[in-house]
């Protein structure tokens, strides 16, 4: 009985690690993936050390190897981005901007000061959040076009170095088939002189005997 028990209580427990990875798997997909610190589930400005430590818990959890969860591969992509994105130094500064500004909108949009107590309220902390999304969404549309842009203009760059490419090619084709045929156009030159020469003396020729 007491080995029944035991298995029963080991199913349970098996069963409740499953269920856990999968929640955790299903929020992990579920987060706005422009924001590293809601993947990873962490407050913006926690301290490097906090990431690391998330990012282990976390990364254990829902390893690929340790569930049979077919989404687990896709989660744990994400995660593993979103601690790389935290680590780094730029990355993680233009994401504080981000969520700086978005809170600054609200209050500006609602005309409080930055000591209203109502930016302690979870009512701000949601609309928040939902500002951060907006502000996220706007920022990579704007790196987007950026990105578009310059690969537009190297785009237009390569085409014009390929293009002189092309003309230095001609060019360099064309000066080795006239310098390939110079002695050819030197010797057809040599008998046209020739020819010129043979008309003139049968003409002094012709002259003389009607001359004489």
């Amino acid at each position: 009985m007491a080995s029944e028990d035991t298995e029963a209580l080991d199913a349970l427990e098996r069963e409740a690690k499953e269920f856990n990875k999968d929640a955790e798997i299903d929020r992990i997909l579920k987060a706005f993936r422009l924001d590293a610190y809601a993947v990873l589930d962490l407050q913006p400005g926690v301290p490097e050390s906090d990431i690391k430590a998330q990012y282990r818990k976390k990364s254990l959890l829902i390893h690929p190897d340790k569930t049979t969860n077919p989404s687990a591969p896709e989660a744990f992509d994400r995660l593993k981005k979103a601690q790389t994105e935290l680590m780094d130094e730029k990355a993680r500064t233009r994401l504080d901007e981000a969520i700086a500004d978005a809170r600054m909108l609200l209050i500006r949009e609602r005309k409080w000061t930055v000591d209203n107590p109502e930016l302690q309220s979870e009512e701000f902390k949601h609309d928040w959040r939902e500002k951060t999304k907006l502000v996220l969404v706007d920022n990579e549309l704007r790196r987007r076009k950026q990105v578009k842009a310059q690969m537009q203009e190297e785009g237009r760059q390569q085409k014009k170095e390929e293009e002189e490419l092309t003309e230095r090619k001609r060019k360099r084709d064309h000066d080795q088939q006239w310098e390939a045929t110079r002695e050819q156009r030197i010797g057809s030159w040599r008998d046209f002189q020739k020819g010129k020469s043979g008309e003139g003396e049968k003409k002094k020729k012709k002259k003389m005997k009607v001359l004489a």
